[in-house]
C-alpha cells in the first residue's frame, strides 16, 4: 500500500471511531463521548501547577487548547497506525483496540454518566477496527477511491449527527418557559456613581456574556429545569429532594454579589458581579434540620465537580441561585441552579449545575481541588487592580488612573496609589453598594512626560491592607500589589 493511502486509512478509521462514539453518546449522555471523556480524564489527572499555567496562559480558551492538542495527537496516532499497517491490518487494528480501551476506562470512571455510557466507547472501538480493516482491504484490492469517499462521507455524517443529537436537549426552551423571576426581596438599586465606566473601570454589573467562566467541564451540562432535582442529605434530620418549582415557590431573594476565581493572578480578569436570584441555603438546610457535629456543606455538580464549604458560613451567607441579572441562569453559568457564596473563592463554594448537597464534615469528604494541593478553606483576599491606563500604554495631558478593588465579605474602605515609588495617595471611591461586591476607584494625576509606574493597594473595612508580597494563586489565592508601567507624552 502506498504511504499516502496508508496514512489516510489510519486517519479515516480514527475519525470514524470518534464520530461513532460521539453519535452513541448523544443518546446515553454526551459526557460518554470517548473524546470528551478522555479530555475530562486528562483534566482530572493534570497536576495543579500545569492547570494553573494553562488558565494563566490561555485563559478561558484553555479547554479549546486541550481539545486541539488532543486532536493533533490522535491524528498523529492514526497516521502512524496506518503507516505501520502497510503490509498487514494487524498493527492498526491493535491501535484501535488500545485506544478503545482507554476510552472505556475514561468513561467508566466518570462520575456523571450512567451504566449505558460504556456503549459509546464500545461503539467507537468497533467502528475503528471495522473501518480500518475495511479500508485496508479496499486499498489492497483496488486503487479505487470509492471506498474512501463513502467512508469519509459516513464519518462526517456520524460526527454531525452526534453533535446535533447531543444538543437535542432544549435547554433554551426550558429557560424561556420559566418566564420572569420575581424575588420577594429585591437587591437595592445600584447607585449611578457605583462605577466610573467613562474613566476606565468596568460596568458595575457584569452581563452574562461577559461574566468570567472557569470550570472543569469540557462540555456544558444540558439540563432542563423540568428534569432537574436537588438532593439534600447527610447529617440532617429530614433528607429531601427539591424540584425546580419547589425552589422557585420559596421566598426568593435577590443579592448583588461579586464572585472571584482563586486562579486570578494579581491584576487578573477573573472577577465579575451580578444580581443573583435564589433561596438562602440556610433556609433550606434549617428546613432539613442540620445535626450537631456537621461542619461542611459538600456540593456536587451534574458534571461530577465537587466543592466543600464551611457550613457555618454558608448557613448565613450562601444562596442557591436560579436567576442572574433578572433572567434564569444562562446554561454556561449553571442553569438550572448553582451556589453563590460571597466571600469564598469559587472552587470551595460556587458549584454550578448543582444537584446534590451533602451536610457532612471536612474529615469525611474532600472537594475536587483539595487533593490537588489547594487549601480547604479559602476566604477571598483583599485585592485591587488598575484598569486604566493599560500596561505599556500612552497617555496625554493629565493622567486618569482608575481601577477596581474587592474584599468580600468585609468590604473595601479605601484604595491608594503611588507613582514611581512615591508617597501613597488616597483615591476617590465609587458608591459602596455592599460588603459583598467590588468597588471602583479613580484618581487624576498631573505627571511629567516620560515613563511612569503606578501601584495600587486596597484596605478593607477591618483595617487590613492587602499584602505587597507577590504569591501565586496556589494554594489559597494570589497576593501582591498590581502595577502598570505607561508613558505620558
Amino acid at each position: 500500500m502506498k504511504p499516502a493511502k496508508a496514512a489516510l486509512t489510519g486517519l479515516l478509521a480514527l475519525v470514524a471511531a470518534l464520530a461513532a462514539g460521539h453519535l452513541v453518546a448523544a443518546f446515553v449522555g454526551i459526557s460518554a463521548s470517548p473524546y470528551l471523556a478522555v479530555g475530562n480524564a486528562a483534566i482530572d489527572l493534570t497536576p495543579s501547577w500545569l492547570k494553573d499555567f494553562a488558565v494563566t496562559t490561555f485563559g478561558t480558551a484553555d479547554k479549546l487548547v486541550l481539545l486541539t492538542g488532543m486532536a493533533l495527537v490522535l491524528a498523529g496516532i492514526g497516521v502512524g497506525a496506518g503507516l505501520a499497517s502497510r503490509n498487514s491490518a494487524a498493527p492498526g487494528s491493535l491501535v484501535a483496540v488500545l485506544l478503545g480501551f482507554v476510552g472505556v476506562v475514561a468513561v467508566v470512571t466518570r462520575p456523571d454518566v450512567g451504566q449505558l455510557a460504556v456503549l459509546a466507547p464500545v461503539a467507537s472501538t468497533a467502528a475503528g477496527v471495522y473501518v480500518f480493516r475495511y479500508l485496508h482491504k479496499e486499498a489492497e484490492e483496488s486503487d479505487s477511491r470509492r471506498g474512501f469517499l463513502i467512508t469519509a462521507g459516513l464519518t462526517v455524517f456520524a460526527g454531525v449527527a452526534g453533535q446535533l443529537f447531543g444538543n437535542r436537549t432544549d435547554v433554551e426552551g426550558s429557560r424561556q418557559a420559566i418566564g420572569d423571576l420575581t424575588p420577594k426581596t429585591k437587591a437595592p438599586e445600584i447607585p449611578f456613581n457605583a462605577d466610573f465606566v467613562k474613566d476606565g473601570t468596568p460596568s458595575f454589573i457584569t452581563s452574562g456574556k461577559d461574566f468570567y467562566r472557569i470550570d472543569t467541564a469540557l462540555s456544558v451540562p444540558r439540563i432542563r429545569a423540568e428534569e432537574w432535582a436537588l438532593r439534600v442529605h447527610g447529617m440532617v434530620e429530614r433528607p429531601m429532594v427539591l424540584t425546580f418549582e419547589e425552589i422557585r415557590s420559596k421566598d426568593l431573594v435577590e443579592e448583588t454579589v461579586t464572585l472571584t476565581c482563586v486562579s486570578n493572578e494579581v491584576g487578573g480578569p477573573y472577577i465579575s458581579t451580578a444580581n443573583f436570584i435564589g433561596v438562602k441555603i440556610g433556609d433550606v438546610l434549617r428546613e432539613a434540620g442540620v445535626k450537631a457535629g456537621a461542619d461542611q456543606l459538600f456540593s456536587t455538580s451534574d458534571d461530577g465537580f465537587t466543592a466543600g464549604s464551611p457550613l457555618d458560613y454558608v448557613l448565613e451567607n450562601g444562596l442557591i441561585a436560579i436567576g442572574m441579572n433578572g433572567e434564569p441562569l444562562p446554561a454556561e453559568h449553571g442553569f438550572p441552579a448553582r451556589l453563590v457564596v460571597p466571600g469564598l473563592y469559587g472552587y470551595v463554594s460556587a458549584t454550578k449545575w448543582v444537584t446534590d448537597l451533602n451536610v457532612t464534615t471536612f474529615a469525611k469528604e474532600q472537594g475536587y481541588w483539595i487533593p490537588r494541593g489547594w487549601a480547604t478553606r479559602a476566604p477571598i483576599k483583599a485585592s485591587s487592580r488598575i484598569d486604566r491606563p493599560r500596561r505599556m500604554g500612552k497617555v496625554q495631558g493629565k493622567t486618569m488612573i482608575a481601577g477596581t478593588a474587592w474584599a468580600q465579605p468585609k468590604g473595601v474602605a479605601k484604595v491608594e496609589v503611588r507613582v514611581d515609588g512615591g508617597p501613597w495617595q488616597e483615591t476617590e471611591l465609587g458608591a459602596d453598594v455592599s460588603d459583598s461586591t467590588w468597588r471602583m476607584w479613580k484618581i487624576e494625576m498631573d505627571l511629567s512626560r516620560g515613563s511612569h509606574t503606578v501601584e495600587c493597594r486596597a484596605t478593607d473595612k477591618s483595617g487590613f491592607t492587602q499584602d505587597q508580597a507577590r504569591l501565586d494563586p496556589v494554594p489559597d489565592g494570589a497576593t501582591g500589589w498590581h502595577s502598570v508601567t505607561f508613558t505620558v507624552e
